[in-house]
């Protein structure tokens, strides 16, 4: 096989699906925009979660996974928040976006996890960070990663990073991927990821996963 053909194959042993913060509340927001944003990418996510599953490539979930009281989240002292806007001065979250045990920390039904799979709980935005997943993919195996879910800016791109440097092949799926600065995603995918990934449509994975 040349090496243009395989690095459009995916060996299913030696692959898995990394589902990030695909959660009710990132992503079941009770906003019309949200929703919008979110629609063509579940439906992409679904189709490599299928396509993977038909497979036998294994599905991780990674899950934000924060106290309540905020105590275990990230306080650090930044210019804006994840949404570029401003801090005040001495301002704190006092709660998370998303609290462990609650309905916005499940995992969305059209992607709901089966028995065998890896969920990852994360409190960073990387999902490698002081986490069982490299212990899981090296336990199996493992040396490639596909990616979907979001923020592409955030917590994608954080993960992306961490697996490079723990020398992880990686795909990421353009499509099945999202965040609410459409310029961010669309730096990372056409300028950033591609030195250190695949970058794929949903479409694009299937085929490589029937190669």
């Amino acid at each position: 096989m040349t090496p243009a053909k395989a690095s459009e194959r995916l060996d299913p042993a030696r692959t898995a699906l990394l589902l990030f913060d695909m959660l009710n509340g990132h992503v079941k927001k009770n906003d019309p925009a949200t929703k919008s944003r979110y629609a063509p990418v579940i439906a992409a996510a679904v189709r490599v979660l299928d396509a993977a599953r038909r497979s036998g490539v294994v599905a991780m979930y990674a899950a934000a996974h924060h106290r309540p009281d905020n105590a275990t989240s990230a306080h650090l002292v930044t210019d804006t928040d994840n949404r570029l806007r401003p801090i005040p001065a001495g301002r704190r979250e006092s709660k998370p976006v998303v609290a462990a045990g609650t309905w916005e920390a499940q995992v969305i039904d059209e992607l709901k996890p089966q028995p065998q799979d890896y969920m990852i709980p994360k409190f960073r935005w990387s999902a490698f960070h002081q986490t069982y997943l490299d212990l899981a993919l090296r336990s199996r195996n493992i040396d490639t990663l596909v990616i979907s879910g979001g923020s592409t800016d955030v917590g994608v791109a954080s993960t992306a990073y961490a697996a490079r440097d723990l020398d992880y092949h990686l795909v990421v799926v353009s499509d099945a991927c999202t965040s609410p600065e459409e310029d961010n995603h669309a730096q990372f995918m056409q300028r950033v990821f591609p030195r250190m990934a695949r970058v794929r449509t949903a479409g694009e994975v299937v085929r490589m996963l029937g190669a």
